[in-house]
C-alpha cells in the first residue's frame, strides 16, 4: 500500500472529478461538504461509494473529491470512477474485482443532441392525417 495519498480523476456524461485517497477512517467528503449533505439520494452515496466495498476497504480510506459539471448522478458516476482508479493505484490485486464491477470502465453514453425540424433528439411532432 501506499503511504501517502492517491489522486485519480474520473469522468461520467459531462461532470469531471478529482479523487485524492489517504489512509484514515472511512470518511468521505465531496467539494468540502460530507457525502451525505451533498448528495440527497441514498442511491447516490453507495453509487460513489461502490468501490470501496466491492474491495472491503471502506473503513480503510478516507476520499476526498472535487466534482464539477453534470448534475447529481452523473457527479456520482465521476466520484465512483475516480475512486475506482485511485484503488487501483493503491492495490495493484484490487483491480480484478473493481474491473469485475465495471467500475473502471468510463461510461461512454452522453445526452444525445437535438436535431433540426424535431422538437427533441428523437421526438416528433404531433401527426396530423387530415
Amino acid at each position: 500500500m501506499a503511504t501517502e495519498r492517491t489522486i485519480c480523476t474520473g469522468r461520467r456524461k459531462v461532470a469531471s472529478s478529482r479523487v485524492w485517497l489517504v489512509p484514515g477512517t472511512g470518511k468521505m467528503t465531496v467539494n468540502g461538504r460530507d457525502v451525505a449533505d451533498y448528495f440527497h439520494r441514498e442511491t447516490l452515496i453507495k453509487q460513489a461509494k461502490a468501490p470501496l466495498f466491492t474491495v472491503e476497504a471502506a473503513d480503510k480510506f478516507d476520499v476526498f473529491a472535487t466534482v464539477r459539471g453534470g448534475g447529481e448522478s452523473g457527479q456520482a458516476g465521476a466520484i465512483r470512477h475516480g475512486l475506482a482508479r485511485a484503488l487501483t493505484l493503491e492495490n495493484p490485486e484490487w483491480r480484478t474485482p473493481i474491473k469485475r464491477a465495471g467500475f473502471l470502465t468510463r461510461d461512454a453514453r452522453m445526452k444525445e443532441r437535438k436535431k433540426y425540424g424535431r422538437p427533441a433528439a428523437r421526438k416528433r411532432f404531433q401527426y396530423s392525417k387530415r
